[in-house]
């Protein structure tokens, strides 16, 4: 049977984030997605949503309801981030903390057809988990606030999720918008650390130490475009002005790796258990793993990588 799914999201255009939904929508003899939920993180909810909604009309999954989050972390502001880098140095990326409150089309010039669903996505996260109880993977390959919200709700509810699989962190090599921390948690590390501190059964992180390994280049990129589709059109639209610009660049697929394995569980080699906590003190390594609950020193690894 099936995996059945919930598969939150702060979304993008295309890159990642939609590369592994439309990954796991082409396989629903292994995925059964349940619905989309959508978090702010790379954009603002409604812009994001919209990104959502036209990839799923694009490639025929748009009866895959989708759900609007929460549109701020918990803690975390465009102020507070402000205040990071005036005292700590650059924040590289802010995600919805730059971004303007004007929702735009898609590519393509048009809003797809479908709308969110009226229910919230904390509504919807424990309704399915009561529903459904032992069965749902949350995949969460954005910021972790819908799940802290609905579990802050429900704590009764984290050990009858199945499984959380979540895109974010960095063990043991730097962060990728400060030195200490990651994009995912940095965003909202109050969120990553209360849902990471619940009795969830069984938790999978798939880290920068993972997702650094397995970068998408030109080769690949232009074997997967080859053939004209809706989908490669947009993959062109969103990745090949870095590729045209230096042939040598490297893409980050970051979310894709989770969704790989989700499909094929093989594909990771070595894993490895590690008691983890998110820093949420204020300070030069906020958002980033206290670094005294990195104990093990196995790396983690995968095959079959691009």
């Amino acid at each position: 049977m099936p995996h059945r799914i919930i598969f939150d999201t702060d979304s993008a255009v295309f890159n990642d984030d939609a590369a592994a939904l439309a990954m796991l929508a082409g396989r629903p003899d292994v995925v059964d997605i349940l619905g989309v939920t959508v978090v702010a993180g790379n954009y603002p909810v409604p812009q994001g949503a919209e990104h959502m909604l036209h990839l799923l009309e694009l490639i025929g999954a748009d009866d895959i309801p989708l759900y609007l989050g929460a549109e701020s972390p918990l803690v975390n502001s465009p102020a507070q981030a402000a205040r990071q880098e005036a005292r700590w140095g650059p924040v590289s990326f802010k995600g919805a903390f730059d971004a303007g409150d004007q929702v735009g089309p898609p590519h393509g010039g048009r809003f797809a057809a479908a709308r969110p669903r009226a229910t919230g996505a904390v509504p919807f996260l424990i309704d399915t988990i009561e529903r459904h109880p032992h069965e749902v993977t949350l995949v969460a390959v954005g910021p972790m606030t819908n799940v802290a919200l609905a579990l802050r709700q429900r704590p009764d509810l984290a050990p009858l999720v199945k499984r959380l699989v979540f895109m974010g962190g960095n063990a043991r090599v730097p962060g990728n918008v400060t030195p200490a921390a990651e994009f995912n948690l940095w965003f909202d590390p109050e969120a990553a650390q209360a849902v990471l501190a619940l009795p969830i059964p069984d938790t999978v992180m798939f880290g920068l130490d993972v997702t650094n390994h397995a970068p998408l280049r030109k080769p690949l990129f232009d074997r997967m475009v080859a053939t004209d589709t809706p989908l490669t059109r947009l993959m062109r639209h969103d990745m090949a002005p870095r590729f045209d610009t230096d042939t040598a660049a490297t893409y980050q697929v970051w979310d894709c790796i989770t969704a790989a394995w989700l499909i094929d569980p093989s594909i990771v080699t070595v894993s490895e258990r590690l008691p983890i906590a998110v820093d949420t003190t204020f300070g030069p390594t906020y958002g980033g793993f206290d670094r005294h609950t990195i104990v093990s020193r196995r790396r983690v690894t995968c095959r079959r990588c691009p």
